[in-house]
């Protein structure tokens, strides 16, 4: 269907259902399995946490914007409007920022015509870059303001990495997957990112060096949550992760100003598994349990 075109309401239902089995089938990164709204008393934690910034954060870090086809302008618009805005993404800066950064840059040449539906694609490696809705409300749930440092745990494809960036003062992002962090890296550094720095490793310990973080966002799922991760969380950071088997649960873990931890569930979702340490630290639901202590509460 030619992006111009001004489909009803019902036939982007339809279509919509249609993308989500197809996606279902072939893919296991970054889907959502039971599109699930926020609960009100959430959404007004998000806002809280991410109150509108008197100025764009990072612009001198910020890439130039550049010329492109009006055709990938406005799958880009149709995207926020009728997979983001149309479910229950709300910040207005997460909206700008999935609505101006150029999704089908990070994909190849042949998924490029692909790159703005509404599920997951393959970027080689067994690797795939997450469904537009699960990275925006990732984005949304993480709630990061201008002058955060963020870490970025699986950058496959790098998408995830420019969408903090954007509003973020630094970003730094681990990938366990050689071959993807090095393209990554260069497909950013070509956009002009200059405050995103990647590095390829396991990123189960995090990168402490850099911490505190006030933001975390995991892209592959662990059976449990990483205890490194919630060490070198800020107090009032929020991390974002899917945790468990097929499927996983979306999790909210947020640290309060006296280091106890906050835990809340959000949606089953699909990742690919986290790999390296995180597979030889697997744990049972009873180690879980008292390793992540913190209030539970599903929504």
């Amino acid at each position: 269907m030619e992006s111009t075109l001004r489909p009803t309401r019902a036939r982007l239902l339809v279509l919509g259902l249609l993308a989500f089995v197809a996606g279902l089938a072939v893919f296991s990164g970054g889907l959502i399995v039971w599109p699930s709204k926020m609960l009100e008393s959430d959404a007004e934690d998000v806002a809280q946490a991410a109150q509108p910034p008197s100025e764009p954060a990072a612009q001198a870090d910020q890439p130039a914007a550049t010329a492109e086809p009006e055709v990938y302008v406005q799958r880009r618009r149709d995207m926020v409007e009728y997979q983001l805005r149309a479910r229950d993404i709300t910040d207005p800066r997460v909206l700008e920022v999935m609505g101006r950064v150029p999704r089908h840059r990070f994909v190849s040449e042949e998924q490029q015509r692909r790159a703005y539906e509404d599920h997951p694609l393959p970027i080689g490696h067994d690797q795939t870059i997450s469904q537009p809705y699960i990275v925006a409300l990732m984005t949304q749930l993480a709630a990061p303001k201008p002058g955060d440092r963020a870490l970025d745990i699986g950058t496959g494809s790098g998408y995830q990495a420019a969408i903090l960036a954007e509003l973020c003062k630094e970003v730094y992002s681990i990938e366990i997957v050689q071959p993807l962090a090095e393209t990554a890296k260069k497909r950013l550094a070509q956009l002009g990112y200059r405050n995103i720095t990647v590095r390829s490793g396991d990123g189960y310990r995090g990168w402490p060096e850099h911490a505190p973080f006030d933001v975390i966002v995991l892209a592959a799922a662990p059976n449990h949550v990483p205890q490194p991760l919630i060490d070198q969380l800020a107090p009032g950071g929020r991390l974002v992760l899917p945790v468990g088997g097929y499927p996983q649960q979306l999790t909210l873990i947020t640290k309060q100003a006296d280091g106890t931890v906050r835990r809340r569930t959000i949606a089953p979702v699909m990742f690919v598994p986290m790999t390296g340490e995180a597979q030889r630290q697997r744990k049972g639901p009873a180690d879980e349990k008292r390793s992540n202590p913190g209030q539970d509460n599903n929504l």
